[in-house]
């Protein structure tokens, strides 16, 4: 009722909201500015403080000048407090705040919900298994300080146990609700454009050493899973952004003009499979070259680059089929021919003049030309490494003729600009190469170390032909990994280092896990309800459909629970039920005859029972007020004592029990 005092917190109970309110803090602050964090790690500190010293809280214009100036922090810091990372920031703020000025149970209540909403904002950062787990246990934690809430003198590690069993109950329902509830199209929350910034992967442009930095990261770019037999090693080219502009010091894309049909004929072996594609935000899909088919999400451009219609900002899962074998661009027009041959035109002298002098000795033979700039890779001991040197305005002169150290960019970028200079249209394909088999669930998991580049030239009889620089230099990157082709000591991922082998067996069984929560959890979107639905036996399931099914199962399990809850009730003893009785009975007595004396109202006397009151403590009282039945009071107090705690209860003493007190 409005007006009413609230009872204040005890210490115990705000003890827990400060535990609750770190559990939703402390995972959210790798992802805030560390000021922040170190700020609202202070606030907690100062409230467990106040509460260890007993001291008061403070006043409410302190409050409120502190949260002023953090906010204006917030926006300078963001130069906006609009977008996830600002927002949760000032979430987070006017969270530890209100730990400040939680003085009453209402307070509490409200910080418990608000350690719920935060817990929740985590997904808007990681939606991992780990993270899902971490949140079941804070959210285990929260709910056992809201028991605490209601009931102050429970104890801590029942209420940890009765919160775990409360969301045990809740989880045939939560599963139930997940299956049929109608799914939408796109991630559960629209995240805003800043939710994308701390993304990495491939990108438009290339420039010497972009690619080198990704060989350092062994975060998983990729899942394929094949419906049969994989191809070899050497034929897993993932197909990506096709850069064909080259400016003097990068190589970016041309202009794409995406269709929906395949500008060539599928020929030779096909591979089924399909790719669990991770977010990236780019609009560029992977498929081994040549795909054979595209995928209702994707379109194709004309340098058969497989390109999203949205950029792909949700694990994306799609079906597709490949041809390695394929010949394309016998037909290429003159346009994209010309684009593939422009260069600057002073760019690189060093290295036009030595394309220039290989033509005039070689002649028109393209191919001779080819092999000889692989030959001369091979010949002048090129290094393949992760730590390539900084290159000036001419890299490829550089590259060359000085450092002869690079990484796959540094090769494929020199080598399509030789074949440029000498007159054979040439452009720079980027994507991965290889992957690594999981036998648990039999999926290739494609990592963001295992980024490549690669060139593509065209030739007249054979059309646009794949030539790798790399895998004349060291066949092992192809044939194998990235760890058997860099020098001894070079710097790896984590998960690319040999020397961790007995780490794998783990490892994949933790991939094929997270594999399995991202398909059928975070990948669980209309087209796999519909088919999960299917399987079970569902005809053409739609949405009108699921929601009746999900309220008739809905109800049949809310009735499931409330026959299970009466049926554990405690069963009442038989002594006790008759003993409560005779309480009933005695607070009823009215006026009447009691004992032979006149009529007398007795009701008001206070006859009933107390809950803490034992039998003879009763008996005795009830002797006293009613001296002309005590003696009956006192033997019917002794035949309860017998049957409820001397443990020979009979048919035949209950039977008495209950005679004497009808009798009564």
């Amino acid at each position: 009722m409005a007006g009413t005092k609230q009872p204040p917190l005890s210490a115990r109970q705000s003890l827990w909201l400060i535990a609750a309110a770190l559990a939703a803090f402390l995972p959210l602050a790798p992802y805030l500015p560390q000021w922040l964090g170190i700020m609202t790690a202070l606030v907690f500190i100062w409230r467990s403080a106040l509460l260890w010293r007993r001291s008061p809280l403070p006043p409410r214009w302190l409050l409120l000048l502190a949260v002023a100036a953090a906010t204006l922090a917030i926006a300078i810091y963001y130069r906006t407090l609009l977008g996830r990372s600002p927002s949760i920031a000032l979430l987070v703020l006017l969270f530890a705040m209100k730990t400040l000025e939680t003085r009453a149970a209402r307070d509490g209540f409200a910080l418990v919900l608000l350690a719920y909403f935060l817990v929740m904002t985590q997904f808007l950062f990681s939606q991992s298994l780990v993270n899902a787990a971490a949140m079941l246990l804070e959210v285990t934690l929260i709910t056992a300080a809201l028991l605490i809430m209601n009931h102050q003198r429970q104890g801590g590690v029942r209420a940890l146990r009765q919160a775990a069993v409360m969301l045990a109950q809740a989880a045939p329902l939560m599963l139930l609700l997940f299956v049929l509830f109608p799914r939408v199209n796109g991630p559960l929350w629209g995240l805003p454009s800043d939710a994308y910034s701390g993304l990495t992967g491939l990108s438009e442009t290339m420039r010497p050493g972009s690619i080198s930095q990704l060989g350092r990261s062994d975060a998983i770019a990729f899942r394929a899973r094949f419906t049969g037999r994989p191809p070899a090693q050497r034929l897993l080219y993932w197909r990506g952004p096709v850069l064909t502009r080259f400016d003097g010091g990068s190589w970016s894309m041309d202009r794409v003009f995406p269709r929906n049909t395949l500008p060539y004929s599928a020929a030779g072996t096909a591979f089924d499979y399909t790719v669990t594609l991770e977010p990236h935000n780019k609009p560029w899909l992977f498929a081994l070259e040549l795909p054979g088919s595209i995928p209702p999400e994707g379109l194709l451009a004309a340098d058969y680059q497989l390109l999203a219609k949205v950029p792909v900002r949700s694990r994306l899962r799609y079906d597709i089929r490949s041809y390695p074998g394929i010949s394309a661009g016998l037909d290429e027009s003159p346009a994209i021919l010309r684009q593939a041959l422009q260069l600057p035109p002073r760019s690189n002298p060093r290295a036009r003049a030595m394309a220039l002098s290989w033509r005039a000795d070689i002649g028109i033979d393209d191919e001779a030309l080819i092999q000889r700039m692989l030959a001369y890779y091979r010949r002048q001991l090129f290094s393949y490494t992760l730590s390539p040197p900084l290159l000036g305005e001419d890299s490829i002169d550089e590259f060359l003729f000085d450092s002869r150290r690079g990484f796959c960019e540094h090769f494929a970028a020199s080598f399509v600009f030789m074949m440029r200079a000498a007159g054979i249209p040439a452009r720079v394909v980027t994507g991965y190469q290889g992957g690594e088999m999981n036998p648990v669930d039999g999926s290739l998991i494609v990592r963001q170390f295992e980024a490549h580049a690669w060139g593509e030239v065209w030739q007249k009889e054979r059309g646009w032909v794949r030539v790798d620089p790399t895998a004349a230099i060291v066949p092992s990157r192809i044939e194998a990994n990235l760890a058997s082709a860099l020098p001894q000591g070079e710097p790896l991922p984590f998960l690319a280092r040999p020397d961790f082998l007995w780490l794998h067996d783990l490892r994949y069984r933790w991939d094929a896990l997270a594999n399995t929560w991202n398909q059928w959890v975070l990948g669980y979107n209309p087209e796999r309800q519909r088919e999960f639905l299917a399987n079970l036996g569902m005809r053409s399931p739609d949405w009108q459909k699921m929601t009746i099914t999900m309220t008739a199962l809905c109800g049949v399990l809310l009735a499931g629970f409330a026959i299970w809850a009466l049926g554990s009730r405690r069963k009442i003893d038989p002594a006790l039920a008759a003993w409560n009785r005779l309480s009933r009975k005695l607070e009823r007595l009215g006026p009447r005859r009691v004992g032979g004396l006149g009529p007398r109202r007795v009701g008001g006397l206070g006859l009933a029972r107390f809950p803490w009151e034992g039998p003879r403590a009763y008996a005795e009282r009830i002797a006293e007020k009613l001296p002309m039945i005590a003696a009956e009071i006192r033997l019917i107090a002794a035949i309860y004592e017998e049957l409820r705690y001397g443990g020979a209860a009979s048919r035949e003493g209950l039977k008495e029990l209950n005679m004497r007190i009808r009798r009564l």
